[in-house]
């Protein structure tokens, strides 16, 4: 940086009147310190999806969507790393980004992320899996007091990001030990050769029973899914990565010290030195990414749906709730031991609350992020981590009520969180690709293969977007 301080310019194609503060680009981290944001992602995102919603379609329908599920996952890191893109080389997270255009964009995304979320599918979920675990209870009140001690313990943490990322690697370490011991004592080689074959040849195929409006939602579920991926945004950042690390993090404003607040964007010099930190930097995140979300979903996704299919298909009473946890609990107990029904009790119930923190912090952030950038730039009150407080206490009390209100069913619950998913995941890659095709220097920007990738998500949500709505109308009104 030059003596005379930081300098700023307009980013290219932006179109917009605020600057950009050019800095250097920071020297890349070791990859060792980088692991953590793709750790929270899969953290949160192993819940509905890998744990409920695929087991319950392989129950019901064979291994034969095991692709569609590998599919998704592709398809989502290849999302996920254009969002980490454009706040690596900004500092700036991509809803930000997508409200300097249109503040509509952020006001449609906080509203589908608390459509989203606001249903507590997950806590239920969970809750009503302790009740198994401990023999009884009332799920509903069991998930209104989780829900308070997950406010409690957001609230009290001094740098947020951290308290997450760390209830999230304890998660996906519990959850991986769960999975070498299902391997070793409950999987057969013929589930392994079964799920092999099915996934090979059944490409493209819904097996019959499998509903439109279970596929869009099980693909909102698998991985992440929905305003979930966007918030890489905030987490790339309060890791300090990139050009994020000149951004102040997200602090509890009752333990923790807010840190001053910079520029809302930066850019950096686009001379070799920079460019060169840059590979590094993109490089490593890349890596990231791959090892610590995509690889553990499609091994969470593939072993809990071979233990579905290894202990409950076939059987006919089966329905839409989580009792098929407690009956896959029941035969674990036989063929193992009661030892293994309850260790697996207690490791969802760990996950989906997990789960349920996740999520909490992932609209608080995003709605916090857009609130204050786009209508309280100047409030001395109110603070970005006081409205993540408010945000996430209100998603409580308005979670609680719908519990109380008498809408307990947990699955129809997560229908509804992870179709919304689907779709708003359909909207923001549009806007992904022209973000980062217009709003970056040539040299960074989205192009070529990754490009073509974004080409295929678009088309792949898209499709089963379409696909449900005119099933939906086919059913209801012709």
């Amino acid at each position: 940086m030059s003596e005379e301080g930081p300098t700023t310019v307009r980013p290219p194609g932006s179109g917009e009147p605020g600057d950009a503060e050019i800095r250097d680009l920071p020297e890349p981290m070791p990859l060792r310190r980088m692991v953590g944001p793709g750790v929270v992602a899969v953290g949160i995102g192993l819940a509905a999806g890998e744990i409920i919603l695929w087991p319950y379609l392989t129950s019901i329908g064979g291994l034969g969507l095991l692709w569609l599920a590998l599919t998704t996952l592709v398809v989502q890191t290849v999302i996920n790393m254009e969002i980490e893109r454009y706040t690596l080389a900004t500092g700036q997270t991509v809803v930000a980004a997508f409200s300097r255009w249109w503040k509509g964009w952020g006001i449609a995304i906080c509203l589908a992320g608390a459509f989203q979320y606001v249903w507590p599918g997950w806590a239920t979920s969970g809750s009503t899996v302790f009740t198994y675990l401990v023999g009884g209870g009332d799920p509903v009140w069991v998930t209104v007091i989780a829900l308070g001690a997950i406010g409690v313990l957001l609230s009290a943490s001094k740098v947020i990001y951290r308290t997450v990322e760390r209830v999230e690697v304890v998660k996906v370490g519990l959850t991986l030990f769960f999975l070498a011991i299902v391997v070793i004592f409950v999987i057969s080689a013929t589930s392994w050769g079964e799920g092999a074959r099915e996934t090979a040849t059944g490409f493209g195929q819904i097996p019959d029973g499998v509903t439109f409006t279970m596929l869009l939602s099980a693909i909102g579920a698998a991985g992440a899914g929905g305003v979930h991926n966007l918030v890489l945004s905030n987490w790339i950042r309060d890791k300090r990565y990139g050009m994020g690390a000149h951004v102040p993090r997200l602090v509890s404003p009752i333990t923790g010290q807010e840190e001053a607040a910079g520029t809302d964007r930066y850019a950096f010099p686009q001379d070799e030195a920079n460019l060169a930190r840059w590979r590094i930097w993109w490089k490593r995140a890349n890596a990231e990414h791959v090892m610590t979300f995509s690889l553990v979903c499609v091994v969470t996704i593939t072993i809990m749906s071979l233990l579905a299919y290894e202990t409950l298909f076939g059987r006919d009473d089966l329905d839409s709730s989580p009792e098929f946890l407690n009956i896959q609990g029941d035969i674990l107990s036989d063929q193992v031991g009661e030892w293994l029904k309850l260790l697996f009790f207690a490791i969802v119930t760990v996950s989906l609350w997990a789960a349920a923190m996740g999520l909490l912090d992932v609209i608080g952030r995003v709605a916090a992020d857009f609130l204050r950038r786009s209508y309280l730039p100047n409030s001395a009150f109110w603070t970005e981590p006081r409205l993540y407080l408010a945000v996430v206490w209100g998603e409580i009390i308005l979670g609680s009520f719908i519990l109380l209100a008498g809408f307990t069913q947990p699955i129809a619950l997560l229908v509804v969180s992870t179709c919304a998913a689907s779709v708003v995941t359909l909207l923001y890659s549009i806007l992904l690709v022209r973000l980062n095709t217009r709003d970056l220097p040539s040299a960074i920007r989205l192009r070529g293969a990754r490009l073509g990738g974004m080409a295929v998500a678009i088309g792949f949500y898209g499709f089963f977007a379409v696909a449900m709505v005119v099933t939906q109308i086919r059913d209801n009104f012709l």
